[in-house]
């Protein structure tokens, strides 16, 4: 496995590619309370500068935790391509109604009564620290060459995964 740090536009680039194939990200809050306060959410959108957005309920134990506390951890997963992302950042929750129709999706109308609802919030995580592990040819050439490995009995170098900082 190689390591390939990467900043600004490429870091944001690579965040948004990870975190939009895995969609579902396992969000925790109140880090320093043990054990972590961990939820699955589903992933909005991460916007050109990296920003990752949730819709999230107002009245959630999430949001009051980001209330007190802002810094969260991201936890980002595409087994099916062995892809994975960790985002730790700053979180802010916007109730604005420009944010709510900018970012707004359908698909939250299973959790609220249309983006009129009193209790819709939208959540902006701003990265600060981010680590990812990445194939650099794909899944199937990774598989080839665990499969090759197993068979023949040799060890796999592990040549063909990146992992690194993604610094925006």
């Amino acid at each position: 496995m190689s390591t390939e740090n990467l900043s600004q536009a490429e870091a944001a680039k690579k965040i948004k590619e990870l975190s939009e194939k895995a969609k579902i990200c396992m969000f925790c809050t109140n880090l320093e309370s043990l054990p972590i306060n961990t939820r699955p959410m589903s992933l909005q959108e991460t916007d050109e500068s990296g920003n990752l957005w949730f819709i999230s309920s107002d009245t959630s134990n999430k949001n009051f935790e980001i209330k007190d506390d802002k810094r969260v951890q991201l936890l980002f997963m595409n087994n099916s391509d062995s892809e994975y992302l960790s985002v730790f950042g700053e979180a802010a929750i916007y109730k604005d109604r420009s944010t709510i129709e900018d970012k707004w999706s359908a698909m939250a109308n299973a959790w609220f009564d249309g983006k009129d609802d009193p209790n819709v919030s939208i959540i902006r995580v701003t990265p600060t620290d981010t680590y990812y592990w990445d194939t650099k040819a794909g899944k199937l050439v990774s598989l080839i060459t665990f499969v090759a490995a197993a068979v023949t009995g040799n060890k796999t170098d592990n040549s063909d995964g990146v992992e690194g900082k993604a610094s925006v």
